[in-house]
């Protein structure tokens, strides 16, 4: 199995201004919620000065009760602790208010950013898909949008209540006492390169885990999805060794991460405890010599413990941007993907007759070596019915997936309706084309749904009708509930000549002027094949139709039968002419007869 690439620590963006930009990027998905943001913040501010109070409360009250031992009256204690519970109260209510908008906002941000990056994934071209596994893909829709919503959720409310906190409490500790405050303030460099060196190791980590943890949600999501396979060959051990291999490599880095974390805690916890230790110490002697109240003094080891906590959450906040900045890495990854190639010379595109051209076409897949189609020259006329016949990797499928642009030639051109595909608006050329593979790919949702993929506005009447014509609309009235019946994944409540006949049915409601048919009756049941069949009579009527045939008895009937070989088209006639002319395809047809 191909695993998908991995960014190395050299590869990783640096602290500065690459990480700059990210948080940025972040910040642009907020604009729609800066109303919030704004009263958030200043929810944030009143309830931080409002924390900045009850140290100094706490001092007074201490001093007040020194003052009164002995005395019976407690008004001045009874007032303090009003005073308190205020606090406390106002406190609660500005913390809901900015915990709440910060929520919605936050929530918001993440939600945004996920359209975006899926409205990015669904507009990239084929090639990009062919080179990732869709577990991959999804795990940076789900586990790296998971790590951005908490840190967009939560840390920037705590920043900006910490920063509030610490800047005040640091203002009132040099008013209170200016020696204590410098022995506090010995420790904040201490922190601050601590926190600079685990963060940026632990920003490495996170994303490698994130790397490995996709790796093993796709092979989760492929196993899955192919669960059939797996129970036919019995490969349940195997592929459950495979996931085993994954989860274990992402358990290692996970524990690496927890290593990290366990050493950076305790050491920021211990450098913080040593200064509150040296506050204690210097304190109490000045306490002793009269150069300070008790009061005082419990208030500046209140504010202490304060701007410890601010710092030690920021350097949690610190850790936490990190495996965000990690995270958003691989979102933006995504998001900067270039989106499938526009037209370079944007021209309207011509009326939907249904001529298709290829002129000198040469094709080679970026991560081959060797060309797929080599000089390609083929016409198909409007209403003309062309079979493309030859042995397996002649370039069939690949000639066919030039016509809608999901891959652009080497060389060459291939035009629809006399007009270069590349100068062509894609959303348009694509509407003029239907195509019913001999693998049908259905939604799991209901037959409705499916149909209404090639015609979002279509009645009920317009579903029936196309279903009628396609010989489906029988037993989907056969079902329970009809036309809503759900298929389930891929379709797999169908038979096979359902599924096939509700492609059918979907390619006649868009109403195409080009139709590609890739042996569509191939895998199907004597009777199924009939129905099947005769529906595609009815679709084909009118329509161009480029058909790719593996069982050449389905194509006699075909205007014209193109025969490739190695990349290149080496016979083209009738079927009763390639047979006269006894050469690849008279053999391939005598194998199958006698097969």
């Amino acid at each position: 199995m191909r695993r998908p690439p991995t960014t190395t620590d050299e590869e990783r963006p640096r602290l500065g201004r690459e990480q700059l930009s990210q948080v940025r990027r972040l910040f642009v998905f907020a604009r729609p919620y800066r109303n919030r943001i704004i009263a958030a913040t200043v929810a944030v501010a009143f309830a931080s000065g409002l924390g900045l109070v009850f140290p100094r409360v706490m001092g007074d009250l201490v001093d007040s009760a020194l003052g009164e031992v002995g005395n019976a009256d407690t008004s001045e204690l009874d007032r303090f602790a009003v005073i308190l519970v205020l606090v406390f109260l106002a406190q609660a209510g500005f913390n809901f208010l900015r915990a709440y908008w910060l929520a919605i906002a936050g929530e918001g941000v993440v939600a945004d950013l996920r359209r975006a990056v899926f409205d990015r994934i669904v507009r990239l071209g084929v090639p990009f898909f062919d080179e990732r596994k869709t577990g991959e893909i999804t795990s940076r829709l789900t586990a790296d949008a998971a790590v951005v919503q908490t840190t967009v959720s939560t840390a920037v409310a705590q920043a900006l209540a910490q920063g509030i906190t610490l800047v005040g409490s640091i203002i009132l500790l040099f008013l209170l006492s200016f020696r204590l405050s410098l022995a506090v303030l010995t420790f904040v460099p201490v922190v601050i390169i601590a926190a600079a060196v685990f963060g940026r190791r632990l920003r490495r980590i996170s994303t490698d885990f994130q790397d490995k943890l996709a790796t093993a949600n796709s092979l989760a999501e492929e196993a899955i999805s192919s669960i059939r396979v797996v129970k036919w060959f019995t490969a349940e051990e195997e592929t459950a060794r495979l996931y085993d291999h994954d989860i274990r490599a992402s358990y290692e880095v996970a524990i690496r991460r927890a290593r990290l974390r366990a050493i950076f805690v305790p050491t920021v916890t211990f450098v913080m405890f040593s200064t509150l230790a040296l506050v204690l110490w210097q304190g109490g002697r000045q306490v002793i010599a009269g150069n300070l109240t008790a009061g005082d003094l419990v208030t500046f080891l209140l504010y202490t413990l304060t701007v410890a906590g601010a710092i030690g959450t920021f350097t949690g906040l610190y850790a936490q941007l990190q495996e965000a900045l990690g995270a958003s890495q691989r979102i933006f990854e995504l998001l900067d993907e270039p989106p499938e190639v526009a037209a370079t010379r944007a021209t309207a595109n011509p009326e939907p007759l249904g001529t298709v051209s290829f002129e000198d076409v040469h094709f080679a897949y970026a991560e081959r070596t060797g060309e797929v189609l080599s000089g390609i020259n083929l016409e198909v006329r409007p209403g003309e019915v062309v079979a493309l016949v030859g042995p397996s990797g002649a370039g069939k499928t690949t000639l066919v997936q030039l016509i809608p642009r999901f891959y652009d030639v080497s060389s060459g051109k291939v035009l629809v309706d006399g007009v270069d595909v590349r100068e062509q608006d894609i959303r348009q050329l694509r509407a003029r084309m239907a195509a019913v593979p001999q693998e049908v790919e259905l939604f799991s949702g209901t037959v409705a749904e499916n149909l209404r993929v090639a015609r979002a506005d279509a009645t009920d009447a317009h579903l029936v009708d196309a279903c009628v014509a396609a010989n489906a609309h029988d037993f989907i009235t056969e079902f329970p509930d009809g036309y809503e019946t759900v298929v389930g994944e891929r379709g797999v409540k169908l038979s096979g000549g359902q599924r096939q006949r509700v492609a059918i049915a979907r390619a006649l409601l868009a109403d195409p002027s080009l139709l590609i048919l890739d042996e569509a009756t191939s895998s199907l049941d004597a009777e199924s094949e009939a129905l099947v069949q005769s529906a595609l009579e009815v679709l084909m009527r009118g329509r161009t139709t480029v058909v790719i045939a593996h069982r050449l008895s389905t194509v006699r009937q075909a205007d014209r039968l193109v025969v490739l070989a190695e990349g290149r088209i080496i016979e083209e006639g009738t079927h009763d002419e390639l047979l006269l002319h006894g050469g690849l395809y008279s053999e391939l047809y005598g194998r199958q007869l006698e097969a």
